[in-house]
């Protein structure tokens, strides 16, 4: 089992995480993290680790039972405060009743941010200007997912949490938004942490790629992904890739695999 030091600084810090439901479910053990600023990080693990439980706690929307999380030096309950932290789940959260443009309005009312720039130039920028005035049901799934990412990132947090985003998406259009969105996360410098199933877009998307164990959730293995970002959808079929994909597999498969210690 490999662990990074997490006394070394950074835009997410998480020492001995233990989150437990009750007294019979144990969602997460002994989790010790560290991740940069402007860092993407990919999670992947077996149904049922912990994935979404942590990304829950580095949101502020669950409270650990035990060890510490930071988020740029604060608790996440604090970075969220500050307008720190953008997150967006794999089902897009849009009100039906407004527009695309009034939708990401309303995350500028709830948080009472004053962006460095102004909802149509987002929008304009997620590709979304022609559309801005359309309802959800007028949008397709692709479009929907981009303004819901607009809506995370329109206060300009450093720190953005996506939750499966692309899950519901057919597997051309789910590569093409992971691209753009990873270079839109490179250009901003933003930090960027990704729970996925997918081991290649995992590997694709990340700078590294963190395996977690079968429940209770613990850091199984590290992987350093060193390609240069950013990349192009031609080194899918590379050598380097293809070895880095296998590695992860193999890693996901002994963790799916690996017992409790206390079992």
């Amino acid at each position: 089992m490999v662990s990074n030091d997490p006394n070394t600084g950074g835009a997410v810090s998480v020492f001995n995480l233990c989150k437990s439901f009750g007294t019979s479910v144990e969602a997460l053990r002994d989790v010790n993290l560290q991740i940069k600023e402007g860092e993407f990080t990919a999670f992947i693990g077996p149904s049922g680790c912990g994935k979404t439980t942590l990304l829950r706690i580095l949101a502020g929307l669950e409270t650990a039972s035990s060890g510490e999380v930071q988020i740029l030096g604060n608790t996440p309950e604090a970075a969220c405060r500050k307008s720190q932290v953008g997150v967006a789940f794999q089902r897009p959260a849009l009100v039906e009743s407004r527009t695309a443009r009034e939708n990401v309005r309303l995350t500028l009312e709830i948080t009472k941010a004053r962006p460095n720039r102004s909802v149509e130039e987002l929008l304009e920028k997620f590709g979304i200007g022609q559309f801005m005035d359309s309802y959800p049901h007028e949008l397709s799934g692709g479009m929907q997912q981009r303004v819901n990412i607009a809506c995370a990132l329109v206060h300009d947090p450093k720190v953005l949490l996506l939750d499966e985003p692309f899950g519901a998406l057919d597997e051309l259009t789910r590569e093409k938004l992971g691209e753009w969105l990873i270079h839109l996360l490179k250009e901003e410098k933003r930090t960027g942490i990704l729970i996925t199933h997918s081991v290649d877009e995992a590997v694709y998307l990340s700078d590294r790629v963190i395996v977690l164990s079968a429940g209770p959730g613990r850091i199984h293995r590290i992987v350093d992904i060193p390609i240069p970002q950013p990349r192009s959808r031609s080194i899918r079929s590379e050598e380097t890739f293809l070895k880095l994909v296998a590695e992860v597999r193999r890693d996901l498969y002994a963790a799916t695999e690996q017992e409790s210690p206390n079992t």
